[in-house]
């Protein structure tokens, strides 16, 4: 009887050992998974991202990419957030500004472009620059939704200083996020659109379409910026995303990208 209780009790101290381990280890690898709210600008620069600092660290982003005024949104509201990358700095300064992120985290990673991009079947000139959005064989322009989508208020801008507006504004076809804009263009839905530079970049829209860099005097800057949120549950591993995005081998993707003009953001 002795020894079949020892044996018992060794028994389930094992089981209870074991359970321990498996639950500490799962709680370690949750501990190292981040979920990110990124800018759509960003949808092939950010993965290509996320993919090198995976390889190297072994842990795991989970991206969302979106409209930054819904995400804004969201995260006032309590969304579920690590980091949040906004194609607009005043978004990530709110959020600082009502105590809702890390201090000290505020970083512009970028200084965004628009361009003008039609698919390469077209007999547009893009060289008449944003005047050929006049033009009569233009029936759609895609832009993305000034109410919520930087890029989209930046579109709106340029053709307001370049006296087209209201030309054009009955041509609009607005997107959800410039992600979506972008495939309005290249789905037919429109015969050309203003988009992103980095997504005229990607390998996918780069040989589907041409593009042309629209005058960066027509637009307010797109200074762009990331901040880690007080609410992250892995602030280690959103830090260490942080620093990775601002290491040489983060800039060099981003630069590739079109990106430029990285640097810690100052209160005014």
């Amino acid at each position: 009887m002795q020894t079949s209780a020892r044996h018992t009790l060794f028994s389930t101290v094992v089981k209870i050992s074991l359970a321990l381990f498996l639950l500490i280890a799962s709680l370690v690898c949750t501990a190292q998974e981040i979920t990110v709210a990124a800018a759509a600008d960003l949808n092939f620069a950010l993965k290509e991202v996320a993919q090198k600092f995976e390889a190297q660290t072994g842990k795991k982003v989970n991206l969302t990419f979106g409209s930054s005024g819904n995400f804004f949104t969201g995260i006032q509201n309590g969304a579920p957030y690590d980091l949040f990358f906004s194609a607009d700095v005043a978004y990530p300064q709110k959020l600082e500004a009502a105590g809702l992120t890390e201090p000290g985290t505020l970083y512009r990673y970028a200084v965004g472009k628009l361009v003008l991009w039609t698919p390469n079947a077209s007999k547009l000139d893009l060289g008449r620059g944003l005047a050929v959005l006049a033009d009569p064989a233009v029936n759609k322009v895609a832009i993305a939704n000034p109410a919520h989508a930087p890029y989209g208020r930046a579109a709106a801008a340029a053709l307001h200083a370049a006296n087209l507006y209201d030309r054009v504004s009955p041509k609009l076809v607005l997107g959800e996020n410039i992600s979506q804009t972008a495939e309005f263009v290249q789905s037919g839905n429109a015969e050309i659109g203003i988009i992103a530079y980095s997504l005229a970049l990607a390998p996918s829209m780069s040989q589907a379409g041409r593009y042309a860099l629209i005058p960066a005097e027509l637009y307010p800057p797109l200074e762009q910026a990331v901040v880690i949120l007080k609410s992250a549950k892995d602030k280690a591993t959103a830090r260490q995303f942080l620093d990775f995005v601002k290491s040489p081998s983060g800039a060099e993707v981003l630069a590739r990208y079109g990106f430029t003009g990285t640097s810690p953001v100052t209160k005014k």
